[in-house]
């Protein structure tokens, strides 16, 4: 199949826990509503994070970073990728767990050297001959994957595009479904698709859209759906380094290493800083998010204290749930198991658990993230379980409440039968403790 087809004359689902997330729900004298953006309470830290974002902006954060502390489910992630909204929609957010750089492919540096190139963007505008339009109709085709026949991915797509003078439908391949999943494309947005690469950029919506899920209003774009004009595309150094480094791509790919070396990297910085000087280019320092950043060891810490200081840097937000704790790899005692010297580098901003208001609104929120139909008194069930035992276990009681009712409205005896079914982490320990007594 070709990249893009025209043919002649369903909607994607976003399941992920943060895909409601549009930026830090703040006014404009940096205060924080109770509710927007997607963000639901967390005040005061998201106000922290508000004024985070203002040094970002004036480049006063350098050779510093961000640390998250506060209990699980306390929106840490949310407030990460709120930050990373608020610098802009195409700013690159790159989230791991510091368990990942244990990993037998590469070592532990390379691993957050990727990460880190990862988090890095490279704004590049150029003329191409692109698709543009309304999209008023997507039908993403899926398949079962090939290793795991219990899984369905993107196979197709199938897009109606408008102008105010042309309209046009187009088939595209497996490449293109997927960036239109992951930037979220639904009807009513309006995209480009460079004809000849497949590189989807989303330009805003032509909606009116809720305070909730604000987006960049734009008109209908005028004349023919496929024309030549500026195509403005964000790649990472990771990607550009990846490129470059295909004259050994077999290697890279399959070798037990899969590590790129320092030479290619090194030819990848200077090409995009003579972009940059050319002015055909600009630089966008992303988010890396490091979450669990207690299980990091020493020497990973180490490498990013030294990698925060570079010239090619994004910003480090790290997060943990722990208090006093050993550093990895020493058996040094440490506050949230983090060297002094690095602590040192961060702000600290906390986090507190949600109340049973917060967490109802965020109930809410994710229902209608997840095209999910429920009552009130089904949310306000939610909302009581939630404070009881945890956010994530009321919002994860949504999605099987949802097969209970059989695609209709979630009404409390969905959510009491899902909670019999699923149980929460109070009730699991009790039971096995029971059991466990009676075995002695």
């Amino acid at each position: 199949m070709p990249l893009v087809e025209e043919v002649a004359k369903r909607s994607i689902e976003r399941i992920s826990m943060h895909s409601h997330i549009k930026g830090l729900g703040l006014d404009e004298n940096g205060r924080a509503k109770f509710m927007g953006d997607g963000m639901v309470g967390q005040v005061k830290a998201r106000e922290a994070a508000g004024i985070a974002v203002e040094l970002i902006k004036r480049g006063k954060l350098a050779g510093k970073g961000i640390l998250l502390v506060g209990p699980t489910g306390s929106g840490k992630t949310a407030i990460a990728m709120g930050i990373a909204r608020e610098l802009g929609e195409d700013v690159p957010f790159v989230q791991i767990a510091g368990s990942e750089i244990y990993s037998a492919e590469v070592n532990k540096t390379e691993f957050l050297k990727q990460a880190m190139r990862r988090a890095i963007g490279v704004r590049i505008s150029e003329e191409r001959k692109v698709y543009e339009g309304e999209v008023r109709k997507i039908d993403v085709h899926r398949s079962k994957h090939p290793l795991n026949p219990y899984v369905e991915i993107p196979d197709s797509v199938v897009i109606d595009l408008r102008t105010k003078d042309d309209e046009r439908t187009i088939r595209a391949g497996r490449e293109i479904a997927y960036q239109l999943i992951e930037m979220g494309v639904e009807e009513g947005d309006v995209i480009q698709i460079d004809a000849e690469t497949g590189r989807v950029s989303k330009v805003g919506t032509t909606r009116e859209e809720e305070g909730l899920f604000l987006k960049r209003r734009v008109n209908l774009p005028s004349g023919p759906v496929l024309k030549i004009k500026e195509f403005t595309y964000t790649v990472t150094l990771h990607d550009l380094d990846v490129a470059n480094a295909r004259g050994n791509i077999f290697g890279l790919l399959f070798s037990t290493g899969a590590e790129i070396s320092d030479e290619v990297r090194q030819r990848v910085d200077e090409t995009v800083k003579k972009w940059i000087e050319d002015g055909r280019a600009v630089l966008v320092p992303g988010v890396l998010f490091i979450d669990e950043c207690h299980m990091l060891d020493i020497e990973a810490f180490s490498f990013l204290a030294r990698a925060m200081e570079g010239e090619l840097a994004p910003i480090l937000i790290l997060a943990t749930n722990r208090g006093r704790t050993t550093i990895r790899g020493t058996d040094i005692e440490a506050p949230h198991g983090i060297p002094i010297d690095m602590l040192d580098r961060l702000l600290i901003i906390n986090t507190e658990p949600y109340g049973r208001d917060e967490i109802r609104e965020i109930v809410k929120i994710r229902a209608r993230e997840e095209r999910i139909e429920i009552s009130d008194e089904a949310v306000e069930r939610l909302a009581e379980l939630g404070e009881k035992t945890s956010l994530r276990y009321a919002v994860q009681l949504l999605a099987p409440a949802s097969v209970l009712a059989k695609g209709a409205r979630v009404e409390r005896e969905h959510v009491e039968k899902a909670r019999e079914y699923f149980a929460d982490l109070k009730r699991s320990i009790e039971l096995v403790e029971k059991l466990e007594g009676m075995l002695r």
